[in-house]
């Protein structure tokens, strides 16, 4: 196991960020590696999306299926994981807020989070998108989403370990810094 247990993975829409994650974790373990998937498949090109990502993965992973309670599952997990893969919190985002969940019950979601996180004795690995790049979108719902994504990838990125952002299938790391100084983060 890695002195590194806990990493966040972001990026925009196919930027490169899942098969990063996934390759990540690869690297963790060889057997026992745990996918958590929040995705609530509910039309026919969803759940072609599905089947391509467990296609992609392979049959070395197990996948779990928690589009709410993902504090519970990574809790329980991680008694028989070498590493878990939660793909994606953008999603889990989407599903507490088709609950009804208001900011206060998604931060109080994301605190049960952190302390699974804090409490993992396997290797987690994060994808979430990083939604704030576009323009903003024109009705409240979305722009209730987006602000949500943004609060909780802040959240998370200081949960964690380590931080890499995806963009154009180039993975650079942003937490810990480079120690160059400046901020800037370095490809890997």
């Amino acid at each position: 196991m890695t002195d590194i247990t806990r990493i966040l993975v972001l990026g925009g829409c196919r930027s490169g960020k899942s098969r990063f994650a996934k390759q990540t974790a690869d690297n963790m373990a060889m057997d026992k590696k745990i996918y958590l998937a929040t995705c609530v498949p509910t039309d026919r090109e969803m759940k072609t999306r599905v089947k391509r990502h467990q296609d992609d993965r392979g049959p070395d992973w197990a996948t779990i299926e928690e589009p709410i309670r993902i504090h519970e599952t990574i809790d329980r997990a991680c008694t028989q994981a070498k590493v878990i893969l939660v793909d994606c919190l953008t999603l889990w985002i989407s599903n507490l807020l088709f609950q009804g969940k208001d900011e206060a019950g998604i931060m109080s979601a994301v605190d049960l989070l952190e302390d699974a996180l804090n409490r993992a004795t396997c290797p987690v690995v994060l994808v979430s998108n990083e939604v704030g790049y576009g323009i903003v979108p024109e009705n409240s719902l979305a722009r209730q989403f987006r602000d949500m994504a943004g609060l909780v990838n802040q959240r998370v990125a200081r949960a964690v370990d380590k931080v890499i952002v995806s963009m154009a299938g180039i993975p650079v790391q942003i937490k810990p810094e480079s120690g160059n100084g400046q901020g800037l983060g370095k490809e890997i």
